[in-house]
């Protein structure tokens, strides 16, 4: 029995890293009786069959998994948006940010195209959240160090919508979507599926990045919406108030004696951020839990 990590899945085949060797593997049947399905990301056991065969006989227990696009085990999620051309859109932003949180996922906000426009705002912002804020210039190199300190030892995501320089930013880190080695690339059958799954990449320095084709918020929202009692949790800083208001069930959208609505208002949360909650509340507070998953 060996224990490795799942590099992507397709076509019935799970491709596992064990030490230098990739095994393609066969899951068990016993997973489709449980309603199972390992996913990118997944820690396993497999039994070694041949050279490089395997059988996949055990996903161990997750951390954490998203639905769409289906990834495990994930450490941080880089939430990529750019200074201008496109600008950032806040509300998706901060949708991204409370599903990372809600799945105990560490969302870093990038900010991309730093030699084209004032950050300082946006720095604000997200410098009151207590959430990693990277500045980043591909053309000036700003930012790729601290980028390549943060992914490594990591398994990580990227999401951005086209334009915020996303393909850049990875190309710039030196990193890019592409396979260490054309044995590597060969074996994961490159060339031979028309369909994209997502797809974990090696990286030199020691973790993976996922290759997320597809990764919509809209996906996201419908499949991983984070609860309406639990959001408040995934804007972290709110945290020191939380408990603190008048009412115990406060909304913390319009209450009097609300402890994150003052703190709003002496500026120790950006508006912006409160305005995200409210209008996620607003969205969640109807929603059963059944039409979470449609």
């Amino acid at each position: 029995m060996e224990t490795g990590i799942l590099l992507k899945g397709i076509g019935g085949f799970y491709y596992v890293q064990v030490g230098d060797t990739i095994y393609e593997c066969k899951a068990r049947g016993l997973f489709r009786k449980q309603g199972r399905k390992p996913v990118a990301g997944d820690q396993v056991n497999i039994s070694v069959t041949g050279e490089e065969t395997a059988s996949l006989d055990e996903i161990l227990p997750r951390k954490n998994v998203l639905t769409r696009p289906p990834v495990a085990n994930l450490d941080r999620l880089f939430l990529v948006t750019s200074v201008c051309d496109p600008v950032p859109n806040v509300l998706v932003l901060d949708k991204m940010i409370a599903v990372a949180e809600d799945h105990g996922i560490d969302p870093v906000v990038v900010m991309t195209k730093a030699d084209l426009g004032d950050i300082t705002p946006w720095r604000q912002v997200y410098g009151k959240t207590g959430l990693t804020f990277v500045e980043v210039s591909s053309v000036t190199g700003q930012g790729i160090l601290e980028m390549k300190s943060l992914l490594k030892g990591k398994i990580s995501a990227f999401s951005g919508n086209s334009g915020v320089g996303k393909s850049t930013l990875l190309n710039a880190i030196g990193e890019g979507y592409d396979l260490p080695t054309g044995e590597i690339s060969q074996k994961l059958g490159r060339g031979r599926h028309t369909t994209r799954q997502v797809e974990l990449f090696p990286l030199s320095g020691g973790g993976y990045v996922a290759d997320t084709p597809g990764f919509s918020t809209v996906d996201m929202e419908r499949y991983d919406m984070v609860k309406k009692d639990q959001l408040q949790y995934a804007f972290r800083e709110f945290a020191p108030y939380l408990g603190q208001c008048k009412f115990p069930s406060c909304s913390h959208i319009r209450e009097k004696g609300c402890a994150v609505l003052a703190a709003v208002q002496q500026g120790e949360i950006a508006p912006s951020r409160h305005q995200s909650y409210a209008a996620m509340y607003e969205e969640v507070k109807e929603v059963k839990e059944w039409q979470k998953r449609v």
